[in-house]
């Protein structure tokens, strides 16, 4: 089963100091930003991605869907928000999807679906690491040919939390 990565556009932007100070000087430029950052987050992960922004200031009467860098774009058709677009997609994604945003409402009702939320800022950490790794050079698969790493970390029947959260824990550890 394969993550598709449902991100909410300017709701990332919009909750990261370094995107949101671009975004404010030009729009344009913070969505090319954050597309950039993606597409070398993608490169890294090759989870299916794409991000939905609002498009509710163009009047446009079709759903507008670009592919760039290999991340499908989504603007909202004009009187619709990001929002509806995101909760449309969760319901027929299903378990599939990870939904990137801090708007509760939405990621309650992702979650209602069976899909998994994280955070805005969490999401930019896993994107900010990206980064160094593609900027050093180095690859996932690396992380595991270290080996062992001895911990004192207890495992067992006793600590296992319930299924729900370990399959939300799942989807997240694969970011």
């Amino acid at each position: 089963m394969g993550l598709h990565i449902i991100v909410d556009g300017y709701n990332l932007i919009r909750r990261s100091d370094v995107m949101s100070r671009i975004d404010q000087k030009d729009l344009e430029l913070g969505r090319q930003t954050l597309l950039n950052r993606l597409s070398a987050y993608k490169r890294l992960k090759g989870h299916q991605i794409t991000v939905v922004f609002d498009g509710a200031a163009q009047y446009s009467v079709f759903d507008r869907a670009d592919r760039e860098k290999g991340i499908n774009v989504r603007f909202s058709r004009h009187g619709e928000s990001a929002d509806s677009v995101i909760k449309r997609m969760a319901r027929r994604e299903g378990q599939k999807a990870l939904i990137v945003s801090s708007d509760r409402e939405v990621t309650g009702f992702s979650e209602s679906q069976g899909a998994a939320s994280i955070g805005a800022r969490e999401f930019e950490q896993k994107l900010e690491m990206a980064e160094y790794m593609n900027m050093k050079g180095l690859s996932p698969e690396s992380e595991v040919e270290n080996g062992w790493t001895p911990t004192t970390r207890k495992k067992g029947p006793s600590k296992k939390p319930p299924k729900k959260k370990r399959k939300h824990q799942q989807k997240i550890d694969k970011l």
